[in-house]
């Protein structure tokens, strides 16, 4: 079984280079075993093109190390406060893909400006808040993980599955490693997409809220019907 964990969590990992959200090392994914409270993540540093299925590193949910002889990801303790809060997530990606790392470093919130965001996130993904002088101390990774829980306070992860952590970058997550894959890949569509549509037209734009719900219901909840069963 958690050969399987491990395989689910390589196999993200490798997508992020395959999609091109990922330059260098940067970036990471993980998968959780909820019935056990333990996830498998990305080595810390670790080339793309050297690592294995096996490589991935077994931390439990308060981020003891139970196999594997390499460091997890550096990130580890921020995908742990996005596992402990948000139940549904089974998996999270973390990147540094170029539009929605744009978005992140102006502090911006990536705005819903067509169907095309509307069929993954049910409204402008947002961005946190900065971090205080004391986040950024010696429990940064957790630090920045809670201002991230902190953003979906009145939000709900369900429906906006991913987040641009100011001046730094996107995560994202789903009920999968591979969806969230499937949702970081839509992040950075939207986010280029919107760069694009606000260079044409940078004022005066909105977004009929009738739209967005019925793109974004018709893919997602009891009432979804778009796509095979």
């Amino acid at each position: 079984m958690l050969n399987e964990l491990k395989r689910e969590a390589f196999e993200a990992n490798l997508a992020l280079p395959a999609h091109g959200l990922v330059n260098l090392n940067f970036g990471n994914a993980s998968a959780v075993d909820r019935r056990k409270g333990i996830i498998a993540i990305k080595p810390s540093g670790m080339s793309y093109e050297k690592m294995r299925s096996g490589d991935m590193v077994l931390v439990d949910l308060e981020g003891r190390r139970v196999e594997g002889k390499l460091r997890p990801s550096s990130d580890t303790a921020t995908h742990l406060e996005i596992y402990r809060s948000f139940e549904k997530a089974c998996g999270v990606v973390h990147t540094h893909s170029v539009h929605a790392t744009a978005f992140a470093q102006a502090g911006l919130p990536i705005p819903v400006l067509g169907t095309t965001h509307s069929d993954f996130f049910r409204g402008p993904v947002p961005v946190t808040r900065e971090l205080t002088k004391k986040e950024l101390g010696a429990g940064y990774e957790a630090d920045t993980g809670m201002v991230i829980v902190e953003t979906f306070a009145k939000r709900n992860p369900e429906e906006i599955p991913a987040v641009l952590v100011n001046r730094h970058g996107p995560f994202a997550w789903g009920h999968s490693a591979a969806e969230a894959v499937e949702n970081a890949v839509a992040l950075e569509l939207c986010a280029r997409l919107a760069a694009l549509t606000l260079g044409l037209r940078p004022r005066g734009l909105k977004f009929p809220a009738r739209l967005l719900d019925r793109h974004f219901c018709r893919k997602h909840g009891d009432e979804a019907y778009y796509g095979q069963k």
